[in-house]
This record gives structure tokens, sequence and C-alpha cells, in this order.
């Protein structure tokens, strides 16, 4: 089995190393800094280049880079693609690339899938890569045809040997509807959060909470940006749910209302046990 990855990044990187620990895969990768790439290179990474000579050689390729970049690489090399190569990217937003991607395998008869690895941490690029970033995590599939069983099982033989646990099949808009609050808001709060002048002086009277709170504020700012926006339908309406509810506890706050406050925070809690079942 032979693999292609476009971007060496935190999650191509990843992908490049979890297949070579997997073993019995040849991998292909490409970086837009050359630097990167003679170090996936050399450090046996990767195989090989992934070039215009190689593309043909894959049996799938990964697009791990961001959606503007993802769909201009399918834009270049959809006609250097074979019929029998799938292509998948990694974005966290779906329905831009997604339109391009069906479009262009339509056009050219290979196949293109949606996709997005569930993991990650709060650092980025080749140095913090590592083999087992997707061990155990979920890989989001937005497939062409909904119920194509030996697509999905096609899917599978390349997923799954990266560490995933299994895949989980959505739409385009479903995904960046449900990603706008299980991830893009918790980025963005804790991201606001982090702004009170009272966190410098958190040291010594912070514990779990904290960082919990806080650890997805140490984010990319290049790669967040472009994803909120393209998002922003989806996001603005969770925002616009979080600060009507934050304006709730406010006012309970500043009328003294032991009461109404009670109420809301035994609300929070049911709905936490409603929603994890713990």
């Amino acid at each position: 089995m032979i693999v292609g990855i476009v971007g060496l990044g935190l999650i191509g990187g990843s992908l490049a190393k979890a297949y070579k620990k997997a073993g019995g895969i040849t991998v292909l990768g490409s970086d837009i800094d050359a630097q990167t790439e003679r170090l996936a290179l050399i450090s046996g990474v990767i195989d090989r280049a992934l070039t215009d000579q190689t593309l043909g050689d894959c049996d799938c390729i990964f697009l791990a880079v961001l959606p503007d970049a993802a769909a201009e690489w399918l834009n270049n090399n959809a006609g250097k693609i074979p019929p029998r190569t799938l292509v998948i990217d990694c974005c966290g937003t779906k329905r831009k690339i997604c339109e391009v991607g069906f479009g262009l395998a339509e056009k050219y008869g290979f196949e293109f899938a949606g996709g997005h690895p569930m993991a990650g941490i709060h650092k980025w690029g080749f140095a913090h890569s590592r083999a087992d970033l997707f061990s155990g995590a979920c890989f989001v599939i937005v497939p062409r045809v909904y119920d194509d069983i030996s697509l999905l099982e096609r899917i599978k033989k390349f997923v799954l040997p990266a560490g995933f646990s299994g895949i989980s099949v959505t739409t385009a808009e479903e995904h960046d509807r449900r990603i706008a609050f299980t991830s893009q808001l918790a980025h963005i709060v804790s991201n606001a959060y982090i702004k009170s002048p009272t966190a410098k002086e958190h040291r010594g009277v912070s514990a779990g909470s904290y960082q919990d709170l806080t650890r997805v504020a140490w984010l990319n700012p290049g790669m967040w940006t472009p994803l909120f926006l393209e998002n922003s339908d989806n996001l603005i309406r969770e925002l616009d749910i979080l600060i009507q509810s934050l304006g709730e506890y406010r006012e309970v706050l500043a009328s003294g209302d032991a009461e109404k406050l009670f109420l809301l925070l035994d609300e929070g809690r049911r709905l936490k046990e409603e929603v994890d079942g713990n």
C-alpha cells in the first residue's frame, strides 16, 4: 500500500509517522516548507517525496493542509490523479473542500472523501507530530455517496492503520454545524477567557479547572482564523447562545438571587449528565 501525504505539519507528520510505525506501508510526502520535507526524508518518516512523477503511484492521498490550500492542490493536480486513487482531506471544515473535491472527482474519475481526524494537541508543526496522535481517535468521513458500503470499507482500509478506532460518517453541513460547538467554540471561549488581567496572577491559586479551560487558548492563529471564518454562520449561532446564557448568570449574580443561581447551576449539571451520561 502506498500513501501520499500533502502537508507534513502536526496532522500530516503524525499520519506519516503512524504509517511507518504500522509497517508495510510506503509513505510519500510533500510540504510547502522544503526544510520540513527534507527532514522528513532524512529521518525516514517518508520514503520518497510526493511529486508530479510519484503522485500516480499512490493508492490513497491525504490532504493535511488548510481548506484553501487543499482546494488549490486539488485544482492543480486533479488531472494527474489516477481513477484508482482515493483522496481524503483532513481539513477542520468540510463544506468548501467537499464541494471542490466532489466536483473534481466526478470530472476526472478518481474518488474523493471529506475527512477530519478528531485528534490534536495545542502545538503545531512537524516537530510536534507523533506516531500515536490518532491512537483510539475517530476519523470523521464525508463520503460522496452516503450509503456506499464498499467505499466506506475502502476508506477504513487506509484510515485504521494510522491508529484510529473507527470512522464516523456524516454530511459536510452536519459536520460543520457540530464542529462549531464541539471544537471551534471551545477554542474561542478558551482564547477569550485567558484575556482577563487576573490570568497573570493565577499561579498558586489555580488547579485543574483553569488548566482544562485554558489548554486550547494556546492555538495556531494562522490555522484557526480561516476555519472560523469559513464556518462563521454556525459559529456565530453558537456564540449567540453562549452569550445569552452568560448574560443569565450575570443577571442573577447582580441581583443576588440565590434561588435562580442554584437553578441555573443545577440545569447545567443535569445537562452535562444527560449529554455525557455520567
